[in-house]
């Protein structure tokens, strides 16, 4: 590319579809990778990441956000083995949720604009975006371009940080409750140490799917868990389902927290709002349906029968 060119600011097509040039003081750089909060534009120059993040981005970071949260809950209550919430677990699940409040603020307030409650951001345009890596030219087969970079920014990174922090959090706020309040949770620390790194790494893998495919997920999850929370329950009865779901404290708010996922699903969908009223469906279709599956119920008919 002539010097001439690169004054005047008329760009040479630059191969690959993430390759870019910056803009110096004396003109333009060579094709390669766009600095972290920019995106090549179709002139081929890197420009700034100004947008405002859509509602869309913000149901995606809302659904990665809630994954640590359901998992620090349901570890907790698994290591508190008890049909009422006891102090414990209370005392541990409000420490989960300011942890991963914090974690989530801090997370933003790190983003451009720099200590601001909003993002600028590059707009998500296909699913390449997210694996740029895949898109690295090699221009007449002989020497590769690298020009990886963060298409979607921030998107990927600020999910990155997020899972870091609360890590740190975790391990700030945990061992100071514990001292003051005198609660013992050793266990959920521990699992906390291998499910975060596993849903890091997972999005670090599959953080473009997630982003397609987390309002199906948090559908399914939200369905899934409800049938599971529903057939654990040793009275299968239609009068002991309901009972329990509305007179157990414990059971009503598990029950609200998987119809406030379904919900979430939903909303996220977008232009589906009447779907809404359809949330408390699955709890109404199991209870009503519990006498055609419940095991019992065919056992007793096996031995009328014989």
């Amino acid at each position: 590319m002539s010097k001439a060119n690169i004054t005047l600011g008329i760009l040479e097509r630059c191969p690959g579809q993430y390759c870019g040039r910056v803009e110096l003081e004396d003109g333009w750089s060579d094709c390669g990778p766009c600095p972290r909060g920019y995106r090549v534009n179709a002139s081929y120059a890197c420009t700034q990441c100004e947008d405002e993040l859509d509602s869309y981005s913000w149901f995606y970071m809302g659904f990665m956000a809630m994954l640590p949260l359901m998992m620090h809950c349901f570890f907790i209550d698994l290591d508190a083995k008890d049909r009422k919430f006891s102090r414990k677990q209370l005392i541990l699940t409000s420490c989960a949720v300011v942890e991963v409040t914090i974690s989530a603020i801090v997370s933003i307030l790190l983003m451009e604009p720099m200590g601001e409650f909003r993002l600028f951001s590059c707009p998500v345009r296909k699913f390449s975006d997210w694996y740029t890596l895949f898109y690295n030219p090699t221009p007449n087969y002989e020497k590769t371009l690298h020009c990886t970079q963060e298409a979607v920014y921030p998107l990927q990174t600020i999910v990155l940080v997020f899972y870091f922090l609360c890590l740190v959090t975790m391990f700030i706020i945990r061992p100071i409750v514990s001292a003051v309040l005198d609660v013992r949770g050793k266990a959920p620390i521990y699992a906390a140490l291998y499910f975060l790194p596993l849903i890091t790494f997972i999005h670090a893998l599959a953080c473009g799917l997630i982003y397609y495919a987390f309002p199906y997920m948090s559908i399914a999850m939200s369905m899934i868990s409800n049938a599971i929370h529903y057939s654990m329950k040793l009275d299968q009865s239609f009068k002991a389902l309901v009972k329990s779901s509305f007179m157990e404290i414990k059971n009503f708010v598990i029950i609200c927290i998987q119809w406030l996922l379904l919900a979430y699903g939903i909303i996220a969908l977008g232009h589906h709002y009447a779907l809404l009223s359809l949330v408390p469906f699955p709890s109404i279709f199991y209870i009503l349906t519990v006498r055609f599956t419940d095991p019992a119920e065919f056992r007793e008919v096996e031995s009328r029968s014989s």
